[in-house]
């Protein structure tokens, strides 16, 4: 995309503010948190594919959780500091967008859990 008016012109409200303004939706509100069905999950900026249904789990934060990703080349992770916090943000690596956090605590084979906002993400059958 060319420009936030761009992003904004195709993306819904909630897409928008998680993704582009790096945003957070509510626990438990969100369109995937407690979803479990087969299939794979892809960016809504992009579509670029970064999740696959067999390492989503429910870790009981609200979110959709994941052990693992596709490809790591997929999301970059930085330092979050923002909200007096210190955290991982991952982020689509093709199209910049906001996807979540990561932490320490999954589980095996990995340990770690990627906690995806629903709006940043897109499920595929």
């Amino acid at each position: 995309m060319e420009d936030e008016k761009d992003w904004q012109d195709v993306l819904t409200e909630d897409e928008y503010y998680v993704l582009r303004l790096k945003g957070t939706e509510p626990p438990f509100t969100g369109e995937y948190w407690n979803q479990f069905e087969k299939g794979e999950y892809a960016c809504r900026g992009c579509g670029e594919l970064l999740f696959k249904s067999d390492t989503k789990y429910d870790s009981q934060c609200g979110w959709p959780s994941f052990y693992d990703v596709v490809d790591r080349t997929k999301v970059v992770e930085s330092i979050d500091s923002s909200h007096g916090m210190s955290r991982i943000e991952v982020t689509c690596a093709k199209c910049g967008g906001h996807l979540g956090h990561l932490f320490p605590d999954g589980p095996k084979p990995t340990g770690i859990r990627y906690c995806i906002n629903s709006a940043s993400i897109r499920f595929r059958k």
